[in-house]
């Protein structure tokens, strides 16, 4: 009979090194994540005697695919490569997605569900582990070993390989945070002119982000409705309408040289005349407001042809705000602080579907170019006085 591995019972020095590697080389942000994988994999393997090992990672159709191998021929790998996991009790993977829990075949030879008769074929194999990667109680991956001989597997080796397992999905979460992080920046980056891009990049940039005073006009606009619409819609709806939404924002806000400001789900804040100076700063403000409301206006058509009811507010205001870096050390963002900010959030949350309220500033700045009517006098919370707000109605002829 072949021996035994011997018992793990109590952390060993080989396991507390082993650990200490996998950390430094998470702490080492960008990391490769196959080569941290196959790390992973190797130490698993290594300390709980096992001939070959396997990760597998879950992919967007839900299937398992080879992500890292150790002790394994090139033509198992090719076939892993080749064949994407389903989760399915025929297979070492699938059961263990499936059952979300370590899956132990002390003898393969005596197991009747297993049917993945390819792998047999090319690896000679007996006892064999499945250790799910748990995040969020979803099975993101699958870490495998596998042994020639029908030796079970103790249950401290299996715990030892679920820790490893954890480690893995640090690395692959951190792995994913990292791309999500990169793509939302080129994404986002997308809302700043070119000339905002250049200056920010610049030396006269550099002292703007220190901080400074300037009149801007801000602009607060949202869509009505969407909260309850997310808690009611299915996610795949709300994605696809925030889509459409922020294309028609993005377009808008990049035509008319607005800076972002704040982005959050359907609630946007742009602001005008910071960091580049625009002496029309305010109609530029309105213009873009009222090419989203027609934007939104036209999506909302095949918004309600879907069951979907979504209105869209704006909320303008004029006024002196400091500017700059605001953050800590490593996450910093350029943003305004005023009750200039607060008083266009504060239009916005009373304006209605299709409303585009204005500040008194505001209004008197535009002069003749705009139509507008008088909304009367709102109370509005942070402010002591109540204010004279204007609705917009359009541009005005020849403007």
């Amino acid at each position: 009979m072949p021996r035994r591995p011997a018992d793990a019972s109590e952390p060993s020095i080989a396991y507390q090194a082993a650990l200490g590697d996998v950390l430094r080389a998470l702490g080492q942000a960008p990391f490769d994540l196959d080569a941290l994988l196959e790390t992973i994999l190797s130490h698993a393997t290594r300390l709980c005697h096992a001939k070959r090992g396997f990760v597998y990672l879950r992919g967007d159709d839900s299937k398992y695919r080879h992500a890292a191998a150790i002790g394994a021929s090139e033509a198992i790998i090719q076939l892993n490569l080749s064949n994407p996991l389903v989760p399915s009790r025929g297979t070492l993977v699938g059961r263990t997605a499936l059952e979300r829990q370590p899956i132990h075949v002390p003898d393969v030879e005596l197991d009747l569900e297993y049917t993945y008769h390819e792998a047999k074929r090319l690896g000679a194999f007996r006892a064999m582990l499945g250790v799910p990667m748990l995040r969020d109680g979803e099975v993101i991956g699958v870490v495998t070993a596998w042994r020639e001989d029908p030796i079970p597997f103790s249950d401290d080796e299996i715990e030892l390989v679920r820790q490893f397992a954890d480690q893995a999905v640090i690395a692959v979460t951190t792995t994913q945070l990292v791309a999500t992080i990169e793509r939302q920046r080129t994404q986002l980056a997308r809302f700043l002119s070119p000339q905002v891009a250049d200056l920010i990049s610049s030396a006269d940039g550099e002292l703007l982000l220190v901080g400074h005073r300037r009149e801007i006009t801000v602009v607060f606009c949202d869509l009505r409705g969407f909260t309850s619409f997310s808690e009611s819609a299915d996610p795949e709806d709300v994605m696809q309408v925030l889509r459409e939404y922020h294309g028609a924002l993005g377009q808008r806000i990049t035509e008319s040289e607005g800076t972002l400001e704040r982005f959050t789900g359907d609630g946007v804040m742009v602001f005008f005349n910071d960091p580049v100076e625009q002496e029309d700063h305010v109609a530029r403000a309105v213009r873009m407001a009222l090419g989203l409301r027609g934007d939104v206006a036209a999506l909302a058509v095949g918004w309600r042809s879907l069951g979907h009811r979504l209105g869209f507010g704006v909320g303008i205001a004029t006024g002196y705000a400091t500017m700059g870096r605001i953050g800590f050390a490593g996450r910093s963002d350029y943003a305004a602080v005023g009750s200039v900010v607060n008083l266009a959030a504060r239009l916005c949350g009373e304006a209605g579907d299709g409303t585009i309220l204005l500040s008194p500033r505001a209004r008197a700045r535009l002069g003749s170019s705009v139509e507008v009517r008088d909304a009367g006098e709102m109370t509005m919370k942070g402010f002591s006085q109540p204010v004279q707000v204007a609705e917009v109605i359009g541009l005005a002829t020849g403007a």
